[in-house]
């Protein structure tokens, strides 16, 4: 059988990948009295006293809404809110299996951005966080935005931020084991749109120092023709290719040390990756096919390689990153999920596999490492602390230990 008979094979014959499990039974008139009414009504009085117990004494507390618009589904594109719902449906299981985090999918049926903002901002009071995935560039910055700015609790655009967080906790790893320096090497993303931008972001805050991005027309730089930069792109130019140097990516990535995909299939040739530093680093994270698969990468001299695929060593998959950030965040009570937090992220990751252990073919945690939401979780934990984000302060070891426990990794 193919993979596309048995995927549909698999959704037919469970409706679906969720279902609805109760916490608690009813099993008699007690039970009941507890569970409905007249019981019910001592939390929901407690609750309208103070209204953060709504994080205690509902599923509230454990629950984040996965939520698009359908107008950028994977490589599929504007494929609208009901064809995403297998997608947003799948996050969720991930969401349970590695973090223990309750997530719920939603398809929003607009395409216009203030009816989306509007009806998010609506439902805060059923989530500790958003999950935004699979909207459209630029709109999907305008919305980020918005509701970070009116929402109480964190929003984040995992194709932004988990992508983000996974491809530079990568790069530190990789750089761990070639011996170079973040703040030293020249770095070149290709790709500029939502993953793109919040890679160079990162790598930025980071600490790197000479980074440069590619959109399709070639590098960008300050003072370029704007008429095709928006306002995200706009706020990096000042700090990315600082010599303003033009080209290709062909041209850029000579002497380049770390090369970064986000862009499509087939991007990257060997003369490419062979026209690069000693020790060079190749990640190609276009999904399904990668802008040089894993092999032909390392033929063609890279000295680590990585793809977003699963049948390739050293994959950069975000899986790694939204269900320990989330744990962390709502275990806490976090009010956002700061820049701060997401460095936290990024080097839990890129430090987990110890000096002695890394490998070329070893430089990024495995999806299924027990280690990885745990450490995650408990440094998003830590730094919503430290960084006044936190509704409550909890014991770090607690959170590591808890959500290790909490896995549902056979």
């Amino acid at each position: 059988m193919s993979l596309h008979d048995e995927a549909l094979n698999y959704h037919r014959e469970h409706n679906g990948k969720l279902g609805m499990i109760a916490k608690t039974q009813v099993r008699d008139g007690y039970d009941l009295s507890l569970a409905y009414t007249p019981g019910v009504a001592e939390p929901c009085m407690e609750i309208h006293r103070d209204e953060d117990l709504s994080f205690e004494y509902t599923c509230r507390g454990n629950m984040v809404a996965v939520i698009t618009d359908g107008t950028r589904v994977l490589g599929l594109g504007d494929i609208g809110p009901e064809a995403a719902i297998p997608v947003m449906e799948g996050k969720a299981v991930l969401y349970k299996t590695f973090g223990d985090v309750d997530a719920i999918p939603l398809s929003i049926d607009t395409k216009n951005a203030d009816e989306f903002i509007k009806t998010v901002q609506m439902l805060q009071p059923n989530f500790a966080g958003i999950n935004l995935e699979d909207i459209s560039s630029p709109k999907c910055y305008d919305i980020e935005d918005a509701l970070k700015e009116k929402m109480n609790i964190p929003v984040f655009h995992d194709d932004q931020h988990g992508t983000a967080i996974a491809a530079v906790s990568a790069t530190i790893g990789a750089l761990r084991l070639v011996k170079k320096q973040l703040s030293e090497v020249k770095i070149v993303v290709n790709g500029a749109g939502a993953a793109g931008t919040a890679i160079v972001q990162l790598l930025l805050n980071a600490g790197a120092k000479n980074v440069f991005m590619m959109n399709s027309k070639g590098a960008m730089y300050e003072g370029m023709e704007m008429s095709r930069v928006n306002r995200v792109q706009a706020l990096l130019l000042p700090k990315i290719n600082l010599k303003k140097e033009e080209g290709s990516i062909a041209d850029i990535a000579k002497g380049a040390d770390v090369l970064i995909g986000v862009s499509q299939s087939g991007a990257f040739t060997a003369e490419i990756v062979q026209s690069m530093n000693a020790d060079s680093i190749v990640f190609s994270l276009c999904n399904p096919d990668p802008e040089i698969s894993y092999d032909d990468a390392k033929a063609a001299g890279a000295k680590v390689a990585g793809t977003g695929r699963s049948d390739s060593p050293n994959q950069v998959n975000n899986v790694s990153v939204f269900p320990g950030v989330f744990r962390g965040a709502i275990d806490v009570r976090a009010r956002q999920i700061n820049e701060e937090m997401k460095l936290a992220a990024v080097y839990a990751i890129a430090e987990l596999i110890p000096e002695e252990e890394l490998r070329e073919d070893y430089v990024v945690p495995n999806v299924f490492d027990r280690r990885v939401a745990p450490a995650v979780a408990a440094a998003v934990a830590r730094t919503a602390m430290e960084t006044g984000v936190a509704r409550i302060m909890v014991d770090i070891d607690e959170i590591r230990d808890k959500t290790a426990a909490r896995i549902r990794l056979s």
